[in-house]
């Protein structure tokens, strides 16, 4: 009950900082994910966006961990899939126990329903999805991943900058480029300041700022088809530049 209590208050908090001051029916949303599934927003567990919250693939797998999930399989399912057109068809079926019958979601993408910061990864972003949705059925949470969530029109990439209440969109309704980066950073969970540092030495310049717009816009495409294609391996690559350089002496 304490360890509730705690997460309960370190969500809102969370929350907060990151969104500004939420309406009260999202807090009470919020409360009763807190209750039932012990979700935390430090951990990346829940989104909110336009309005609503969203659980991610992060969040669904640890409630399958706490809950010790048997397993998770996965296939593609060819006669749907076109890899030609980079269209994914997948079925998951998720095993609570030994013996279970199993509960079975599908994923699909494609280059229209997926984000263009993805474009090129979307066989595993239709695993994704899949996954996902099986982990919602086994586990009764009816509430909608962020990874099934399909591309962002203006209107709906405005309306989750107003909602994060510390970005703004460009003149021309688009995302500004810092608010993409932002936006990876938070989607994939990585390190705001060793983003920075690969982005300096990506763009050879001694800061980001200093670098040009079509050098930081390559940065983030390059970013973003790093993180959802190798995620470990670009974290990995994130840390070596937390180590600091040897000198010579």
């Amino acid at each position: 009950m304490k360890k509730r209590t705690s997460i309960l208050r370190s969500n809102v908090h969370f929350a907060r900082t990151t969104w500004g001051q939420l309406p009260e029916t999202a807090i009470c949303a919020l409360k009763k994910l807190t209750k039932e599934h012990a979700l935390s927003v430090a951990d990346g567990d829940l989104q909110f966006l336009d309005g609503r919250w969203y659980v991610t693939h992060t969040g669904l797998l640890r409630i399958a961990l706490r809950s010790r999930c048997l397993g998770i399989r996965t296939a593609v399912q060819e006669r749907f899939s076109n890899p030609a057109a980079n269209r994914w068809v997948f079925k998951a079926v998720i095993h609570k126990s030994a013996g279970s019958k199993g509960f079975v979601g599908y994923g699909d993408a494609d280059p229209s329903n997926v984000s263009p910061l993805v474009h090129g990864a979307e066989m595993r972003v239709a695993e994704t999805r899949a996954v996902n949705r099986a982990l919602r059925k086994a586990y009764g949470l009816g509430l909608c991943s962020v990874e099934e969530l399909g591309s962002f029109s203006p209107s709906t990439e405005r309306a989750q900058v107003a909602n994060r209440g510390t970005e703004r969109p460009s003149g021309n309704g688009q995302p500004r480029l810092r608010d993409r980066l932002c936006q990876l950073i938070r989607q994939h969970r990585l390190d705001h300041t060793l983003v920075k540092l690969y982005a300096a030495d990506y763009c050879g310049t001694a800061v980001l700022r200093e670098a040009s717009r079509d050098l930081v816009e390559a940065f983030i495409n390059n970013l973003a088809e790093w993180a959802a294609k190798d995620r470990d391996g670009l974290v990995c690559h994130l840390n070596s530049y937390a180590q600091p350089k040897e000198t010579n002496s």
